[in-house]
């Protein structure tokens, strides 16, 4: 049994063991209820969905066989219901917790392919459903959660089918189905113990080199390394050493952090479709969850994995620190978060598995547990005082965690990060972090102080030491205590709260635990009140106090607002004062609450009176109650009534003047009655001394003439009722279980520990006495029975001649109703269902489901019906009298709320605490892994009075669940009379006038309904009917929209076809309302029920001579589509939803084959009629539709079939829609028409700047709620173009290719005669002026194109050819993107994967291939190879055929012998076609190992090209760089000077084109089969950066920012640090500066994967600059060496400082010898200068013990002259201000001399010295 439900009110307790049976019961009735036959069943297990999900929540304890019976049926179910998604949703949540709770004690197999068809089926073909978008998101998510629960459940095997399924997906990286691959590798991939045979070292491998294959995508990133992630936790069998440092350089080029002055993100990131990026888990930033699951669980004993670590937390640490925020810092500190949390993980498991001798040889030791956290110590100390509040939560967080794991390093850093704080006061946030942190290891603290000879501190630490901290902070927190500072002041709350809770009992001795001695209790305890009143005196209320009515006792400041940090501290302090202690706070507080009276902070003083009564009641009534209670009397007795507050006579008064209160004696008599009503939450039986006082109170609080008194006697009646007849524990907060190593500390437990561990002692209970029942029942009969009997004298004799007394009289009445049912809650009765067939069976025998009890029963059903019926006649009397009162009409909703929905109360309230306990902190939980004790548990551990509150939330949550679902299985009750009644009654309320009404009554009603589905047909009928009501006033729309657009009401209307078709009629014909709101609510209301439609069902489509009262479904459907049609004249809005509903039941109607061709046949001959329509959203829609609703292809050449054989045709082949689509595509000028309107469409994108993307074209062209209502589907994996776009040449295009797809379906669809209607239209438009014109003739064309039908080559012969190459040779330029677009369209591979050819695509390639005529112009010229461009980056490289080679090897000759091309336009195309087919023939290549003799050919051609390139661009730079040099020198111009100048020319225009092929082929993402290629161009690019020929270097600096991102593996890096040596070595000093700049970004990306001699050659190298002969390099490489140096290479670095300050002192050396300079050029001290300021730069914030030295000799040099006096005064300063913040602290390693020599050299010296 759960610890909670153990726990649980003892009577509610025992009620709880017959849980068992009741699970077992609601098992079998599902059993029942599914017939194999029907499938439609399913629909009737659905009721019992949430009364299942009830037992999970209610921790029942079940059997273990009805928990796998149900798994069976629910899975079994699930997989049956194909096309019912809101089915499958439901049971799919079901199983997925059942399955997370249950996982380690089911054995089940499941097996994947199911599931996988389920997801294909729903989520990736174009048969999309009716269903609206939002419950396909939601069944996506349902679906891929099962997925995930079911991993672990695959059979033997699975792995290796999953991976041949998904494996060829990959082949083609440039295709979108890679990314849909890499999305279903990662979901179905199980890592079970039945799979691990699969995952071999080949596959690693395998699985390293794809990753590689899609460079710089964050979506292909997180997928793999979540894949690797999971693969490494799961089997510690796999040696991974050799792929760690790939595996860490990948990690470390995910976190996109700006290195040496980069941009922080990738310039270009491959472009993943919406859809994947939707359906897959992918986030947008960094995955670093699976990077530190990774890194955590790769670390083993004697495992290079650490050294990685360190490595990578070096290189990131910096990123941390509080100067250098910015976006990468989310993704930062989820990498700390993750990794301290899942290392916590790995260690509790291998605490667990002890006695497992394999898997303790790869546990964790003592050695490597403090290397990892003295790691991410690191980490912690830079993020400490973050601006980011996200990040200092965290790392206090896991400063707790870790503290528990390795004391000795954890706890002096955080003592001396508090102290720091403390001697910085300025910095207050400084001081709230430091605060938090010692909060939340306020336990760690104890535990070691106590066990430190367990713990072996170093030398300064002793338990003293820990114990004086514990001792400063609690002083420091009374400090903190300022009402000027909330932050800081919960902070220190957080801190008292933390450490009073870890203590037993607080006692005031002096002998014994140093801790309460040291710390002086009792004066601390006086202090404390001291402090804590002055807080409380001082405190600003947040908002003025609401009048009347809803200002609760408790609307307070940020005390109590800002989460129950204040509440828990003051209860944990009062639960451990010892008895002496306690008396002396309480006599401090009983005479602060008697001197003063505070309106400003009404909750936090009845919280600390709350807090004492807890404690102690029988003490506190007498101190706190009573004199509170006599004051109150004393006030109100002379104070005048009215005599409505229960017992004394009324007179109708015939004096003109009301009787008031003084403002003064209002606020004080309000205060003390809410203070009251706080104070006795908890009081229980102590109470019933005072019971004469508290009655009379209460009857002079209502009998009062001010309406705040009223308010505040309400709430005193209610707390009191509740503290009388509730269940809730007392004596919480006491300690009850000590800690085996110390009395003094309290033991902390865990619910998992629990049955097994015998000390857990259930909680004491508050049971009410029969005395309390019985006071409470008297006080029910005089403030709820009297005043129901009141309530209807009023209503039936108008007993008051003047209005206003009625008013008043009503609104005490009705307050004392409500505040009586609202204090017993669930203890009054609730109303018996009535049964269906007339007889009440016996109450005794009524179905059990769970236990839950608020209290003990008070009143009787009896008391409830006769208010029901009290409260109809009062809610008519009002409608009809006094409608325009908010206040009346609100009271009485409330009382119906409380009356009618049993139960919503404590829903209410424990839905607001579990608000509440969402900020449960981590200084009130001790892992479950502790090493300072070395006491482990099962979970976290908590201390006891959490568990009791939680006990007692949950207690509240079953009250509020134990009869909900009782009757809502069982088709044999329907809802009591009184029921209905009220029902009506709030139905009228939900159509008032003022909306506050409005609103609270639909939510009460909706309540009602959601527990009674029964009622909400007739709710439909009467609302819709008000849509409808021509005369219905705005209001009355306004509320029947609010109720109608509720989940509960959209998901009755698919299994209910009456109350369908009112609403659609009602929602359809509601045009006639004026009003803007009005109109507003209606649209989204239908745009809700669009995206949460959910189908409809069978009984939709029963005929009508099946039942009489079913409105006939056609009849339905032809009503509607009449409404759909321009003529009809009506609003366009309305127009269109007409046409979307007619759609949604077109669709819905296909599972019925009565109706469905007929009906589909009309529905696609309207949508094409539509298509030419004068509303531009009908158009929209009616594409939408014609794209679902052509489906059939007769005319499609089959795919086996060649291309020349045609297809026989039968007679019946002939397509359902056929007859309707001829009959109207035939009319005159049809197409014309259809065309022109169509490309009404496009006009606004002309306008439009051309960087908008082509999906945005018709966004500015509607409004939202619009675009929700057309574009309600998703264009799921349909969605085209299937590969990236990149080309940015080709601008953006407003090419729609949901056009071109409904002109390819129609073709299919109806055969040759619709091309020959399209034809004359097609030429017609496609030589239009117009470029709108002209993007309707490409969607058509294209879509022509790709049809693949039936005598499709002929027509080509015929004109299609001909038209294309009049495209091609056309010379407007702005419709280039359209006809780009489609001729990509028209190339695009068949069938999911984009490998089957389309039967043109040969004709369409050799149109383009084909030569130019001679004199054409270079627009032409260049848009051909754009074309070109457009068409290869469809083309599937893995699957060319022959014919496709030899085009690349034609292709390639001619770009090669046209890269000088005179026009740069040209040579930008030549560029991009250049890389798209340079990387076909390489990927081509690498898959295709066996060649054919034509392969073969191209193969060797291949080669040379990369040779003849490479080698043609080395020669080229060097001419390039010497004419540039020669035009700086101005040679004389004599003719061979000439000559070489056109020369050089050609080489400038020939190398332009090589930067924009190498800018492409990094942009577009195909970097990783270029790599060869890209090496060898890596020296122009470095060494042309600065030229005379302008455009050359801003190509070559685009190009070099690119290259930057870009990683090289081995075998490529070799190559290019061949290239960066000798590149450093370069004459001209630009291209040194350049190389160095490279180097930076080159060394931080690659750091991982270098060998340690080319790093060593690299430092040399780089050394070697710093005596450059010119400065700017000098000064470079110094910064490079600053930077190399925090790179993680100790040694090297090490090595680097002492011949730094060898060399600097040398050079003083001789310097001193000889005064002269002569010896020594500037260079050489210059560069020993640079040396030494590169080892003080490179540890920006630390201050290691070699620094001090190092700066002080620095500052020796300021003397010098000037490139060495301004490089140390730069670096000097610099020093000063990274060190600002904690100089107090550093300047200890400085001796007195060192500082002197500093002092001098900074002008500044006053501020640090």
């Amino acid at each position: 049994m759960h610890l909670y439900n153990a726990w649980l009110p003892p009577p509610v307790a025992e009620e709880a063991k017959k849980e068992r049976e009741s699970f077992a019961w609601a098992v079998r009735s599902v059993r029942e209820s599914c017939r194999p036959d029907d499938p439609d069943s399913v629909y009737s297990t659905l009721k019992w969905i949430s009364v299942l999900e009830t037992f999970i929540k209610a921790k029942s304890e079940v059997d273990l066989q009805d928990v796998a019976a149900l798994v069976d049926v629910g899975l079994e179910l699930f997989l049956k219901s194909q096309n019912k998604l809101y089915a499958q949703v439901r049971w799919g949540n079901l199983i997925v917790r059942f399955l997370n709770k249950y996982r380690k004690k089911l054995s089940l197999k499941v097996m994947w392919r199911p599931l996988y068809d389920t997801l294909i089926h729903t989520h990736f073909t174009r048969s999309n459903g009716p269903e609206g978008w939002r419950l396909r998101q939601r069944h996506f998510e349902t679906v891929t959660s099962l997925i995930q629960s079911c991993r672990r459940f695959f059979p033997p095997g699975s792995a290796l089918e999953i991976w041949s399924e998904f494996k060829c997906l990959l082949e083609n990286p440039w295709h979108n189905s890679s990314f849909e691959g890499c999305g279903f590798v990662r979901l179905f991939l199980p890592a079970n113990v039945d799979n691990q045979e699969f995952f071999s070292m080949e596959w690693i491998q395998n699985c390293i080199d794809l990753w590689d294959a899609v460079p710089n995508s964050q979506f292909w990133n997180s997928q793999w390394a979540a894949i690797i992630g999971r693969v490494i936790k799961n089997y510690n069998f796999v040696d991974w050493e050799p792929f760690l440092p790939t595996l860490f350089a990948r990690y470390l080029n995910m976190f996109e952090v700006p290195v040496a002055n980069g941009g922080a993100s990738y310039p270009f990131s491959v472009d993943v479709p919406r859809y994947t990026r939707f359906l897959f888990p992918n986030k947008t930033t960094t995955p670093a969850r699976a990077i530190a699951k990774a890194i955590v669980y790769s670390l083993k004993p004697g495992s290079s994995a650490q050294e990685h670590l360190e490595k990578l937390i070096n290189l990131l640490e910096q990123y941390y620190h509080p100067s250098n925020g910015g976006r990468w810092t989310y993704s930062l500190e989820r990498f700390l978060f993750y990794m301290v949390i899942t290392f916590q993980k790995r260690l509790h498991c291998e605490q667990q598995n002890l006695d497992d001798k394999g898997a303790a040889e790869l546990a964790l030791g003592k050695a490597e547990r403090k290397s990892f956290v003295s790691a991410m110590l690191r980490l912690v100390d830079r993020g400490q005082y973050s601006k980011s509040e996200h990040l200092s939560e965290t790392v206090a967080a896991a400063t707790s965690i870790l503290s528990y794991v390795e004391p000795s390093l954890v706890l002096p850093f955080l003592a001396s990060r508090f102290h720091m704080a403390l001697e910085t006061m300025t910095a207050t946030h400084q001081l709230k972090s430091a605060v938090t942190s010692i909060a939340y290891a306020g336990r760690a603290l104890f535990l070691t102080s106590l066990s430190s000879s367990t713990v072996n501190m170093d030398d300064n630490s002793s338990e003293e030491f820990f114990t004086d901290l514990l001792v400063e902070s609690l002083s420091n927190a009374l400090l903190g205590m300022d009402a000027n500072d909330p932050p800081k002041t919960l902070a220190s709350m957080q801190l008292i709260g933390s450490i009073f809770s870890n203590m037993a009992t607080l006692e005031d001795n002096n002998d014994g635990f140093s801790f309460t001695s040291r710390i002086g209790i009792s004066e601390w305890l006086d202090e404390f009140l001291i402090r804590l009143f002055s807080l409380l005196l001082h405190l600003e209320p947040s908002s003025v106090l609401n009048e009347g009515l809803h200002s609760s006792a408790t609307s307070g400041t940020f005390l109590v607002e800002d989460g129950p940090t204040y509440y828990c501290m003051l209860e944990v302090l009062m639960g451990r004062l010892s008895k002496s202690l306690y008396n002396q706070a309480l006599k401090k507080i009983s005479k602060f609450v008697k001197t003063n009276i505070l309106p400003g902070a009404i909750a936090e003083v009845g919280m600390l009176c709350c807090a004492f009564v807890h404690a102690n009641p029988e003490e506190a009534a007498v101190h706190l109650v009573e004199p509170i209670l006599s004051s109150l009397i004393s006030s109100l007795e002379g104070a005048p009534n009215t005599g409505y507050g229960g017992t004394r006579t009324f007179h109708a008064s015939a004096k003109k003047e009301k009787p008031t209160l003084s403002p003064a004696l209002e606020a004080a008599i309000d205060y003390q009655l809410k203070i009251l009503s706080v104070a006795i939450n908890y009081g229980g039986s102590s109470l019933l001394r005072y019971k004469d006082q508290f009655k009379e109170a209460i009857l002079s609080a209502f009998d009062s003439p001010s309406w705040k008194v009223n308010g505040a006697g309400d709430h005193v009646l209610r707390s009191l009722l509740g503290s009388l007849i509730s269940y809730y524990p007392v004596d919480q907060y006491k300690c009850t279980l000590l800690h085996p190593d110390s009395t003094v500390l309290e033991k902390w437990i865990s619910t998992k520990d629990y049955p097994g561990d015998e000390t857990l002692i259930a909680p004491k209970w508050h049971i009410p006495s029969d005395e309390e029942v019985q006071f409470a029942n008297e006080l029910l009969n005089i403030h709820f029975q009297s005043a129901l009997d009141d309530l209807l004298k009023i209503c039936q004799t108008k007993i008051h001649s003047d209005p206003g007394d009625e008013k008043e009289h009503l609104k005490v009445t009705l307050l004392r109703i409500d505040s009586s049912l609202q204090g017993v809650a669930s203890c009054l009765p609730d109303f018996s269902p009535s049964s269906r067939n007339g007889m009440i069976k016996d109450p005794g025998h009524l179905p059990f489901l769970i236990a839950g009890a608020t209290g003990s029963t008070v009143g009787s059903r009896a008391l409830r019906e006769k208010a029901a019926g009290v409260m109809h006649t009062v809610c008519k009397y009002l409608l009809e009298k006094k409608s325009d009162d908010s206040i009346l009409l609100v009271l009485v909703i409330r009382i119906m709320d409380a009356l009618g929905n049993y139960g919503s109360m404590e829903y209410e309230e424990w839905s607001n605490h579990r608000q509440a306990w969402k900020l449960e902190t981590a200084a009130i939980i001790e892992p479950s892994v502790n090493f300072i004790v070395s006491s482990h548990s099962q979970g976290k551990r908590r201390p006891r009075w959490a568990h009791i509150d939680k006990a007692y939330l949950h207690s509240t949550w079953r009250t509020s669940q134990s009869s909900y679902h009782l009757f809502r299985t069982s088709g044999s009750f329907s809802p009591s009379d009184h029921l209905l009644i009220l029902s009506d009654d709030l139905l009228d309320l939900s159509l008032h006038s003022y909306e506050t009404v409005r609103v609270l009554a639909g939510r009460s009603l909706l309540k009602m309904i959601k527990k009674w589905p029964s009622m909400i047909s007739k709710c439909v009928l009467s609302l819709a009917e008000n849509l409808q009501n021509p005369s219905a006033p705005e209001y009355a729309v306004l509320g029947s929209c609010a109720i109608l657009a509720s989940q509960t009401v959209l998901k009755h209307l698919t299994m209910d076809p009456k109350s369908c078709s009112a609403f659609l009629i009602g929602v359809l014909s509601s045009s006639h309302h004026e009003s803007l709101k009005a109109q507003k609510a209606i649209n989204e209301l239908f745009v809700k029920y669009n995206i949460h439609f959910g189908g409809l069902s069978r009984n939709f489509f029963k005929t009508s001579d099946d039942h009489a009262d079913t409105p006939d479904f056609l009849h339905l459907v032809s009503q509607i589509s009449s409404m759909g049609f321009d003529s009809m004249g009506m609003h366009w809005r309305y127009n269109l939803m007409a046409n979307r509903v007619l759609l949604l039941l077109a669709m819905a109607s296909r599972n019925d084959p009565r109706f469905s061709s007929k009906i589909l046949s009309e529905t696609a001959g309207h949508f094409l009629k539509n298509l030419k329509s004068q509303l531009p959203q009908t158009r929209i829609l009616a594409i939408s539709a014609l794209n679902i609703l052509l489906k059939e292809s007769p005319y499609k050449l089959s795919v086996d079939e060649g291309t020349g054989v045609h297809k026989e045709m039968q007679g019946n082949t002939k397509s359902s829609l056929e007859e309707a689509l001829t009959q109207t595509f035939q009319e005159e000028g049809f197409f014309n028409e259809t065309f022109s309107s169509l490309s009404n469409v496009h006009i606004i994108t002309d306008t439009e700047s051309a960087s908008s993307g082509g999906k945005q074209g018709n966004a500015s062209l509607q409004s939202v709620a619009d675009k929700s209502i057309t574009r309600f589907y998703f264009d799921f994996s349909s969605s085209w173009p299937r590969t990236p776009s990149w080309i940015s040449l080709l601008g953006s295009d407003t090419f729609y290719s949901n056009f071109a797809r409904i002109f390819k379906r129609l073709v299919q669809e109806c055969g040759l005669p619709v091309l020959l209607a399209l034809r004359s239209s097609l030429e017609e438009f496609a030589n239009a002026k117009e470029r709108s014109k002209q993007c309707v003739a490409a969607e058509a064309l294209a879509g022509i194109l790709h049809s693949d039908v039936d005598g499709l080559v002929e027509a080509w012969d015929s004109w299609m050819m001909v038209q294309l190459q009049s495209v091609i040779l056309s010379q407007s330029v702005e419709s280039v993107p359209e006809w780009a677009a489609c001729i990509r369209y028209a190339v695009t591979g068949k069938g999911k994967y984009g490998t089957r050819l389309p039967v043109l695509r040969e004709r369409i390639l050799d149109c383009l291939v084909k030569p130019l005529p001679l004199n054409t112009t270079t627009t032409v010229v260049a848009k051909r190879y754009a074309f070109l461009a457009a068409a290869l980056i469809e083309l599937s490289p893995q699957k060319m055929p022959v014919s496709e080679v030899h085009l690349h090897s034609c292709l390639l000759k001619e770009l090669l012998d046209n890269m000088c091309h005179s026009s740069a336009q040209v040579r930008e195309s030549i560029g991009v076609t250049l890389s798209v087919l340079c990387s076909n023939f390489q990927l081509y290549r690498s898959l295709c190992e066996d060649h054919s003799h034509e392969g073969e050919i191209s193969d060797a051609h291949d080669q040379i090209w990369v040779e003849s390139l490479t080698r043609q661009a080395s020669e080229m730079v060097i001419r390039i760089q010497s004419s540039g040099q020669s035009d700086i020198l101005g040679s004389s111009s004599t003719t061979s000077h000439e000559d070489g100048c056109g020369n050089n020319l050609q080489d400038v225009k020939w190398m332009e084109t090589l930067f924009h092929f190498i800018i492409s082929s990094l942009k577009s993402g195909r970097s990783s089969y270029l790599l060869d290629v890209l090496v060898g161009f890596l020296h122009p690019v470095i060494s042309l950066q600065e030229t005379s020929h302008k455009d050359l270097s801003t190509l070559a600096k685009a190009a070099f920012e690119l290259l930057k991102w870009r990683i090289f593996w081995k075998p490529y890096l070799q190559k290019v640090v061949d290239v960066i040596l000798s590149s450093v070595n370069d004459p001209n000093w630009r291209t040194r500066s350049a190389t160095l700049t490279y180097l930076r970004t080159f060394m931080y990306r690659h750091t991982f994967i270098l060998s340690f001699t080319e790093k060593k050659q690299i430092w040399e190298t780089v050394g070697r600059l710093l005596v450059d002969n010119q400065v700017e390099v000098r000064e470079h490489a110094a910064a490079v060496l600053a930077g190399l140096m925090k790179g993680g290479d100790e040694d090297l670095a090490s090595n680097f400082r002492t011949r730094a300050l060898a060399g600097a002192n040398d050079v003083l050396k001789k310097k001193g010898r000889r005064n002269i300079n002569s010896g020594q050029s500037i260079a050489s001290v210059h560069g020993a200068v640079l040396a030494l300021a590169a080892s003080v730069l490179s540890v920006p914030y630390d201050m290691p013990s070699w620094l001090p030295e190092h700066v002080t000799l620095l500052s020796r040099f300021a003397g010098e002259p000037s490139p060495v006096k301004s490089t140390v005064t730069k670096a000097v300063a610099e020093f000063r201000r990274t060190h600002a913040d904690t100089w107090t602290l550093q300047k200890e390693s400085f001796t007195e001399e060192q500082l002197e020599v500093l002092a001098d050299t900074s002008s500044s010296s006053s501020y640090f010295a």
